[in-house]
């Protein structure tokens, strides 16, 4: 979906960032990506929907197991779960990071079908906030 590299920099006009703190600055970017975009999705969800989301992605086996045995019982056979072994060729089928990640994807099609336009938006604003205080960050960058 998106992708916090060097390409992510030079798009937001940082490309001058000293390279050894690049990796630090695409790690706070990616926390409060992650932060703002749960903030978002959480709006209009139920408490019982919360925690069982929660359950998800910490990766609680009896409830990951559950939930796609509920609602995807056939999911080793969809294309998504296929790509995610082929993108992490040394996992099984059944281990629960696996079945973890792929529960969230479907828990979040399921949940909140917009999720997608969801993270996009969240990212072009933080995208936009970068670019608005782009001298101050390379100011700071110099300094230290």
């Amino acid at each position: 979906m998106f992708h916090l590299d060097d390409n992510f920099l030079q798009e937001v006009g940082l490309e001058a960032l000293p390279q050894n703190q690049r990796q630090a600055f695409l790690e706070q970017v990616y926390s409060s990506l992650e932060g703002r975009v749960g903030v978002q999705l959480s709006e209009g969800l139920s408490d019982n929907q919360l925690e069982e989301f929660e359950s998800i992605i910490d990766r609680n086996e009896d409830s990951v197991r559950q939930w796609l045995k509920i609602h995807v019982p056939d999911f080793q056979n969809d294309p998504i779960f296929a790509g995610l072994l082929r993108q992490n060729p040394n996992l099984q089928p059944d281990n629960i990071a696996l079945q973890s990640e792929y529960a969230a994807t479907k828990w979040l099609e399921v949940n909140r079908p917009d999720y997608r336009d969801v993270v996009a938006r969240v990212m072009q604003d933080l995208k936009n906030e970068i670019m608005n205080n782009r001298e101050a960050i390379l100011a700071s960058a110099q300094s230290h």
